[in-house]
């Protein structure tokens, strides 16, 4: 294994958080990113950004986006790190 961290960009869909009640969608949209982080990069740890965390609340807990832009970046200890991507050629 390299020593360089692996780092992959996707396109989350949150469209399932929005089968919740309105008092509980962005909560529902942070565990989906969770979840998938833990199955896509294969690492039970997970941290979330502090600017992702804001982008996801910006418009409520009822209110979260339909689908998140992400780059998710798993150490040499396993640690999976998410944060927004960076809109590139817009």
């Amino acid at each position: 294994m390299s020593s360089e961290p692996l780092t992959r960009i996707y396109t989350v869909p949150l469209r399932r958080a929005f089968e919740a009640p309105r008092y509980r969608r962005t909560k529902v949209a942070i565990r989906l990113i969770r979840e998938f982080a833990t199955r896509h990069m294969k690492s039970e740890e997970v941290k979330l950004d502090e600017d992702l965390n804001r982008y996801l609340w910006s418009r409520g807990i009822g209110n979260p986006p339909r689908r998140v832009k992400l780059e998710m970046e798993k150490d040499k200890d396993g640690v999976v790190s998410i944060r927004l991507a960076a809109e590139t050629g817009q």
